[in-house]
């Protein structure tokens, strides 16, 4: 049987994702409150974070597979989501300049016979940062709607010295792995 994929989130960035492997989808978000996910380690708050997106969005027909997912970046035990401000901002790229930090995007994949949800990490090496090359970054619209306060993707490539793992889990979906994750649902 066909199985129609639907994406439960509106991010550019994991609509693109899909788009580059060939995988068609169809793009059915709900508005969810991600605050009463309260978790402070950063594997598990990203895997409830998925649960909660893709559980609140309906399968309207047997042969759908929802896909949710959630990212953050997480330093020194603290979780940077998307910063609100230029000053969250500014202190996320300095706290991660010349450093390592760890990227996870939790993913839920659900139809109406099975669910499949994992977590992926990435490591991320940053060069160090001078305090003009943050100010002058936090000045674009880059920073405010991704976790972490940057883009591997985009212009926050220039910061990033290396990387251990899946470049594409920290653009925002670990494409390769849910490409594997969705042939179980073929099955």
């Amino acid at each position: 049987m066909l199985m129609q994929l639907i994406l439960a989130s509106s991010s550019p960035r994991r609509q693109q994702l899909l788009e580059q492997v060939g995988i068609p989808f169809k793009i059915r978000k709900q508005e969810v409150d991600e605050s009463v996910i309260t978790l402070k380690e950063p594997a598990r708050k990203v895997e409830e974070l998925a649960r909660l997106k893709g559980n609140h969005v309906t399968l309207k027909d047997n042969n759908e597979v929802i896909l949710s997912a959630d990212t953050v970046v997480a330093y020194q035990h603290h979780i940077f989501e998307k910063p609100k401000t230029k000053e969250e901002a500014y202190s996320m790229i300095d706290s991660l300049s010349d450093s390592q930090h760890d990227v996870y995007t939790g993913v839920m994949l659900r139809s109406v016979k099975k669910t499949i949800v994992f977590v992926e990490k990435t490591a991320v090496q940053f060069w160090p940062i001078s305090k003009k090359d943050i100010h002058t970054y936090i000045d674009t619209d880059e920073p405010y709607d991704k976790a972490g306060g940057y883009g591997i993707q985009s212009i926050g490539a220039k910061f990033v010295k290396g990387i251990v793992g899946d470049y594409y889990n920290v653009v925002g979906l670990p494409i390769s792995r849910v490409v594997r994750s969705l042939q179980e649902f073929y099955q």
